[in-house]
């Protein structure tokens, strides 16, 4: 199970810190990701994070703006977004895959937390 929060409304420039927080099998959190679906797109990829390793990587619409990282006593990732835009505005989802897990591939995770919006004011 994955629980999200941290979303909301912010202006342009402003930032936001998004919390997921893992419930399950250690096997099932061997890679976290963070996606997100604008009104009328198709869900994207934001970033990824290796639990074990703490590896990550980004979309490039977000390097240097967006951080992961993952807290292992609270089994939770985050999400800090800085200097956020408006066209960043969408629902946020946390997903978490098992070994094999595309990073970037949505189709590839195995659990998905129900999203949590966050809104970027211009």
């Amino acid at each position: 199970q994955l629980v999200e929060s941290g979303g909301g409304l912010v202006q342009a420039g402003g930032s936001l810190r998004l919390s997921c927080v893992f419930s399950g099998r250690t096997f099932s959190r061997f890679v976290m990701g963070w996606f997100r679906q604008a009104p009328g797109k198709e869900r994207e990829f934001v970033s990824a994070i290796w639990w074990r390793s703490g590896g990550a990587y980004y979309t490039n619409s977000v390097k240097g703006r967006f951080t992961i990282s993952r807290d292992n006593a609270k089994n939770t990732v985050y999400l800090q977004m800085n200097s956020l835009k408006p066209e960043d505005t969408a629902v946020y989802y946390c997903a978490a895959g098992s070994p094999g897990t595309l990073g970037d591939r949505a189709s590839t995770y195995d659990y998905w937390g129900q999203g949590t919006q966050v809104t970027v004011s211009s």
